[in-house]
């Protein structure tokens, strides 16, 4: 067998997938990868030889496409290589899937919930039927289109001078409306999309506090959502927020491992969501004896100053999505298991019981 030629290799935006299509003379295959290198999807693409009468797939995961039975492909006989040039990617703006398209349309589309040890790979054009290799693309091509021409559509859009100051601009009015005047403004990007910055909202005569709020992680929607749910719109934008009343550039350093924390670890926040801490020594001073944190939408329930309920964030949309904000509360390790063990809920209530605060303080 010839030496497998690379003809696309491209990471995600977030560069927490990387999809690389290969040609070894007989077939030509396309890996998504994790950000370890780690194959997570392997898809068949086509023959270029006869075909089998059968076939075994395990090859795919040491980078050794098979070759598709007779029965699975539109081309038993095999079909010419595809024309490298006319190879292009196009991620989906959740980050977490990808579509590969030529000059004859889709050739192939690893959604996100793709997961071939769960016995669901990826779309392939030239695939008939269901096979450990290739669901056939033909059945569902008409229901995936629409997200592709989005995915190209959004990352047009991103692509333009004033698409991120747009973003910038509606999440930071937003919150003047809802919390207060701005005061410091940061970034806490690590190189990579997306980009997001921290807004500081200083105490003022009714409220003694500070709010910190993440801008611009509504920007995208967030990964592996259509894993579980149908319609994603509901939960597929937040920001982040959290009241202090510590020194407001020291809190503000949590946000620079959590802000970008769906798109790196390709997973969702939604209200109730622990997150384990991650270590790093930039929010040391901050954290304390926390090991986790949890999320929630309405902190209202937990102690705050008398009288005073927390800001009210709802209103907004995004590319006709609402947006969530979900309030950081820092949790210890005995809390974070508890939530496991029980629910977010019920670890709301003991929290609350115990008039933990929803101010970091």
């Amino acid at each position: 067998m010839a030496k497998a030629r690379v003809l696309l290799d491209q990471f995600s935006p977030y560069r927490s997938r990387r999809v690389i299509v290969e040609y070894d003379s007989r077939t030509t295959a396309a890996y998504l990868l994790d950000a370890r290198g780690s194959i997570r999807v392997p898809v068949w693409l086509a023959n270029h030889e006869m075909a089998p009468e059968s076939s075994a797939p395990e090859g795919l995961y040491r980078g050794q496409a098979p070759l598709m039975p007779a029965a699975q492909t539109k081309h038993p006989q095999g079909r010419a290589p595809f024309d490298e040039s006319a190879l292009r990617a196009v991620w989906f703006e959740e980050g977490d899937g990808v579509a590969l398209l030529d000059d004859d349309g889709l050739l192939a589309i690893i959604p996100g919930w793709a997961e071939a040890d769960s016995g669901l790979p990826g779309y392939a054009r030239e695939a008939i039927g269901r096979t450990p290799y290739a669901w056939a693309l033909d059945p569902v091509a008409e229901q995936l289109w629409p997200r592709v021409v989005h995915a190209e559509a959004y990352w047009d859009w991103r692509a333009a001078p004033n698409a991120w100051r747009s973003v910038q601009r509606t999440v930071f009015n937003h919150l003047t409306r809802t919390v207060g005047p701005a005061g410091h403004y940061w970034d806490v990007s690590d190189g990579h999309a997306p980009l997001i910055r921290v807004s500081e909202r200083p105490p003022s005569g009714d409220r003694p506090y500070t709010v910190l709020s993440t801008v611009g992680m509504c920007g995208q929607r967030m990964p592996t959502l259509d894993r579980y749910m149908a319609d994603t719109s509901a939960y597929a934008r937040i920001e982040l927020a959290l009241a202090t009343t510590t020194r407001a550039h020291v809190a503000a350093r949590i946000f620079r491992w959590i802000g970008a924390f769906p798109w790196r670890a390709v997973t969702w926040f939604g209200a109730g969501h622990s997150v384990k801490w991650l270590d790093n020594p930039e929010d040391t001073a901050m954290r304390g004896n926390s090991a986790a944190v949890l999320l929630v939408a309405d902190p209202g329930p937990l102690s705050g100053p008398s009288g005073q309920l927390p800001p009210d964030t709802s209103g907004l949309t995004f590319h006709g999505d609402p947006v969530t904000w979900l309030w950081i509360v820092p949790i210890t390790r005995p809390e974070h298991l508890f939530a496991k063990e029980h629910d977010s809920a019920t670890l709301l209530d003991k929290l609350a019981a115990e008039g933990r605060s929803w101010i970091l303080g």
